[in-house]
């Protein structure tokens, strides 16, 4: 049930093994002690698994959702929002900010490239190629927003990624509550995030037509949510305000039951996924991701 070894402990954690040092402080008790210091050396499986599924979401999904309305007119209220829950010391965060960096590289050097080869005639030279590619992201799609909360390694988020972090809970989430702001990934301006308004149009489950934050993405922590009730709550409340949520464990826990406002998305078909199994799931690094969509923003 690790969360992650890491790199620096406070120095009365002596132990290696996760288990043990649970075992004899609790979660809550060890975080506390080792907050500030968080590192997780599961980050390669951490930006592998992001940049696969952020590659499925944008071709499959937000591309043409982006190309269909187009430009967003630099409304900052039209932006996508990534919550990094739980977010540790900013792998996500990191991942995802390296992600659309290179995308919107990668589509410069496609239109350079076009030009190139309509006035010259000539094949381009290939570059050379990393591993792991963003797919091409256009202008179109303005920078997009994170925020972050962790109850114990706020001080080690921002410390790495220089964005704020609210200190918010699994409890307090599960109760309706979000951080604050969310921050423009490239400038670092911060945006209030606002939640539902009285006149805002809804469902008739008084759900918004519209989710709040585009993905939550929670690594390496939903498992240690051991009580069933508090679970639920958790991923109830969060379905409805947000259209995905991504998780990124060491196994195959947690198990999301049907009637928590989830259903299991196949990564590489884009589909529904089965219930039971593992279709559809990323395996890297020994880093397990699985994608989920809100059954409230089935469209």
């Amino acid at each position: 049930m690790s969360r992650g070894e890491r790199v620096t402990v406070a120095p009365n954690i002596i132990s290696a093994s996760m288990r043990q040092n649970y075992n004899e402080y609790g979660v809550d008790e060890y975080y506390k002690k080792v907050g500030a210091t968080y590192r997780n050396p599961h980050y390669p499986g951490i930006r592998s698994c992001m940049y696969t599924w952020l590659n499925r979401w944008w071709e499959l999904e937000e591309s043409q959702r982006t190309s269909s309305s187009g430009s967003q007119g630099g409304d900052k209220w039209n932006r996508k929002i990534l919550f990094d829950m739980a977010c540790g010391s900013g792998e996500v965060t990191e991942a995802f900010k390296e992600w659309f960096i290179s995308g919107r590289s990668q589509w410069q050097l496609e239109n350079t490239r076009k030009t190139t080869e309509s006035s010259t005639q000539r094949p381009p030279i290939p570059g050379p190629r990393s591993k792991l590619v963003a797919k091409p992201i256009s202008p179109d799609f303005l920078p997009p927003l994170i925020a972050a909360g962790d109850p114990y390694t706020a001080a080690a988020y921002t410390d790495r990624t220089s964005y704020p972090c609210s200190s918010l809970s699994f409890r307090e989430i599960g109760n309706g509550a979000l951080p604050d702001t969310s921050t423009d990934i490239l400038s670092g301006t911060q945006f209030p995030i606002v939640q539902q308004a009285a006149d805002d149009p809804v469902d008739e489950s008084g759900v918004p037509n519209e989710p709040l934050v585009e993905m939550v993405v929670c690594s390496f922590a939903l498992h240690l949510i051991l009580n069933p009730s508090e679970l639920f709550s958790l991923l109830w409340e969060l379905s409805t305000k947000t259209r995905w949520l991504v998780v990124l464990a060491p196994h195959k826990k947690p198990e999301i039951k049907e009637g928590w406002g989830w259903q299991k998305w196949d990564i590489s078909s884009w589909t529904e996924a089965p219930k039971y199994g593992q279709s559809g799931e990323l395996l890297n690094d020994r880093v397990h991701c699985r994608a989920y969509r809100s059954t409230h923003f089935a469209q």
